[in-house]
């Protein structure tokens, strides 16, 4: 269950962002892994994607999301400090989509 775990509304009303320790902790929690377990696994999944988007794939997590690569082309700009017309590099940025599972969840 994605969004139904009753561990889940546990964590929904502080009112903190939560960083990598703070999602390593919660992971820890919910799973009731130790803390070196749950670490590795948040990194393992973090790595996975990161490593899929490099190889130029997508991750599709049902309910949750698509992570993707998004190519920029070049494209000219400015120098702010000194208004000189630069060229910026074409580029791959991360992309992320959320999925059904997700947007219900917010609303």
């Amino acid at each position: 269950m994605l969004f139904g775990n009753p561990v889940h509304h546990f964590f929904q009303h502080e009112d903190a962002n939560v960083n990598k320790t703070d999602l390593i902790d919660k992971v820890a929690v919910t799973t009731e892994m130790n803390k070196a377990s749950a670490t590795r696994a948040v990194e393992a999944v973090l790595e996975i994607i990161a490593g899929t988007l490099r190889e130029g794939n997508t991750v599709t997590l049902s309910g949750f999301g698509t992570f993707s690569v998004s190519n920029r082309s070049a494209r000219t700009g400015r120098n702010p400090r000194t208004g000189e017309l630069i060229t910026i590099p074409a580029s791959k940025a991360p992309k992320f989509k959320s999925g059904k599972g997700l947007k219900d969840a917010l609303n």
